[in-house]
């Protein structure tokens, strides 16, 4: 390895989150904050919630239900035009 082209490692880095939790991890900053983690993420935790604001699905199931009435459209317009 060549010298000096490294970024200094701390194997020791002190993590703080938002929650107020702290730990230690590897990393080539002494001290890293962050807004979520393990403890507090709803996936990890196990509180993950799906929420469909304002009616994603049922917008999705529009739109491709006009899609496919488009669709049905030109292909009868094809066929007349022959």
């Amino acid at each position: 390895m060549k010298k000096d082209i490294h970024p200094k490692y701390f194997s020791n880095s002190k993590v703080q989150c938002a929650c107020g939790a702290n730990f230690e991890v590897g990393s080539t900053k002494e001290a890293i904050e962050t807004e979520v983690c393990f403890k507090c993420h709803p996936f990890y935790t196990g509180k993950e919630k799906i929420i469909d604001t304002a009616g994603r699905v049922e917008k999705f199931k529009e739109r491709m239900a006009k899609k496919e009435t488009t669709s049905k459209k030109k292909k009868i317009r094809k066929s007349n035009k022959k």
